[in-house]
């Protein structure tokens, strides 16, 4: 490996004024063709408009920085497909540029030799070089530019869509004709009366983020998939100011959208954690806005000050102060294993656990999720922040379990990651798990 090429999620400063990016690929019969293409990105992770689509059929951006250039043959057995973008004409309310190819006439596990290429445009060098390997994917991200303090980089992605164009065009906001959405969409998008009862901008985003649920499961292999959904929520002391600064309540309403999508009947179980768990009352998406009141954690004065006389909290209200400050993080996983087990569904549960670290109950914790593998329960665990999450983190990593029940992933600032990306990290690994679960007798049969 060169000083130039790159693994998946490595990334360089990109100096030049303009690039050319080429997707090649060994040439030779019974292996698809290759087109490359471009999307263009606003700060929101989607585009301003189908024109912002470059490919075969719309060659040139009407800015005029991004230009499909056709292909060629580079060397004997080698065809390149090309992109120019001029980075210095790239428009100020786009942020990303992402690069794209697809296989047309078979997948990208037919096609050798697949590589992108990163060419300074004014002087020919090589800026980057990124090897891929595909699968059953018929359309194939390479790479991404972007913008990060005023100058321009590249990063390798190397992620794939089985969904083909139409999963590519739904997961950025390009419009797909009518016969092609519903491939995207899935037997799982439905209208519900639940819905209508929501304001009107709240109706529209989870529409979008259904959409966007559905085609990050096509990707994974999974579209169509029923799951029973149950939330976490991390009620310490720490996560006060995540609560106080409605990063919480948007992180519910973002996980609305993937009960709508997976549970048959859109609801979501939902627990609260410190010292203590709680039980919230189910989130019926109709009752969003409303359902937010639960939202909080423990009063700090109530704890610690003087003791004063309260009224009677509201039906179905949980007393935060009997929920505490700590971290307890295997008290919560219990009381969702027994509810699991007292009421067993036909379909897997999906655990969405939020967290804002400091887990120090290692071995309870592990002990928990180690006895929950023969459970028909995905844990998948989000930290929010740089905090220490102990064995959450390391759990991929520890040996003697027949499947891999748990995943996790953290994030600096969760408002900040767009729709697309926290759908595809937080549903990768629950469609492995369901195939492993099912091979071990786990889960029944598909």
């Amino acid at each position: 490996m060169n000083d130039r090429s790159l693994s998946a999620g490595a990334n360089v400063p990109v100096d030049a004024a303009g690039v050319r990016v080429e997707f090649g690929w060994a040439s030779g019969p019974g292996g698809p063709d290759v087109d490359a293409s471009a999307v263009l990105l606003a700060a929101d992770g989607r585009v301003r408009g189908d024109g912002d689509l470059v490919f075969y059929n719309q060659p040139r951006h009407a800015s005029g920085a991004v230009r499909h250039q056709g292909k060629e043959g580079a060397a004997a057995g080698t065809v390149t497909d090309r992109i120019a973008v001029d980075l210095v004409a790239v428009e100020a309310g786009v942020e990303r540029i992402v690069l794209a190819a697809s296989a047309d006439g078979g997948v990208f596990g037919q096609v050798r030799g697949l590589t992108l290429r990163l060419v300074d445009m004014g002087t020919e060098a090589e800026v980057a070089r990124f090897a891929m390997t595909g699968g059953p994917e018929t359309v194939f991200i390479g790479g991404e530019l972007y913008r990060r303090g005023g100058r321009w980089r590249f990063r390798a992605v190397g992620q794939g869509y089985a969904s083909g164009l139409a999963g590519l065009a739904a997961d950025f906001g390009v419009t797909v004709e009518e016969e092609d959405a519903s491939a995207v969409t899935g037997p799982q998008a439905r209208p519900e009366a639940e819905e209508e009862r929501l304001p009107a901008g709240m109706r529209e985003r989870l529409s979008l983020r259904k959409r966007q649920v559905a085609v990050s499961l096509e990707k994974h292999g999974a579209a169509g998939t029923v799951a029973r959904v149950v939330l976490v929520l991390d009620a310490s002391g720490s996560m006060s100011g995540l609560y106080a600064r409605g990063v919480v309540a948007d992180v519910v309403e973002r996980m609305a959208a993937v009960a709508a999508q997976l549970d048959d009947d859109g609801a979501m179980q939902a627990w609260t954690f410190a010292s203590n768990p709680a039980r919230l009352p189910d989130l019926r998406v109709g009752e969003l806005p409303d359902w937010m009141r639960h939202v909080k954690v423990g009063q700090l004065g109530g704890l610690f000050g003087r003791r004063r006389r309260r009224a009677p909290l509201p039906e179905g209200e949980v007393d935060m102060k009997a929920v505490g400050v700590g971290n307890e993080e295997q008290k919560v996983i219990a009381e969702v294993r027994a509810y699991v087990r007292a009421d067993p569904a036909a379909a897997p549960t999906l655990v969405l656990f939020f967290s804002d670290g400091g887990v120090y109950r290692n071995a309870e914790i592990e002990r928990e999720l180690r006895e929950a593998v023969e459970e028909p329960v995905f844990w998948q665990f989000v930290g929010l922040g740089r905090a220490n999450y102990g064995v959450l983190q390391r759990f991929d990593e520890l040996p003697g379990r027949r499947v891999d029940n748990v995943g996790f992933f953290s994030v600096d600032d969760i408002s900040t990651l767009p729709d697309p990306e926290l759908y595809d990290r937080l549903l990768s690994q629950f469609p492995r798990w369901i195939t492993a679960a099912r091979r071990a007798g786990i889960l029944p049969p598909a």
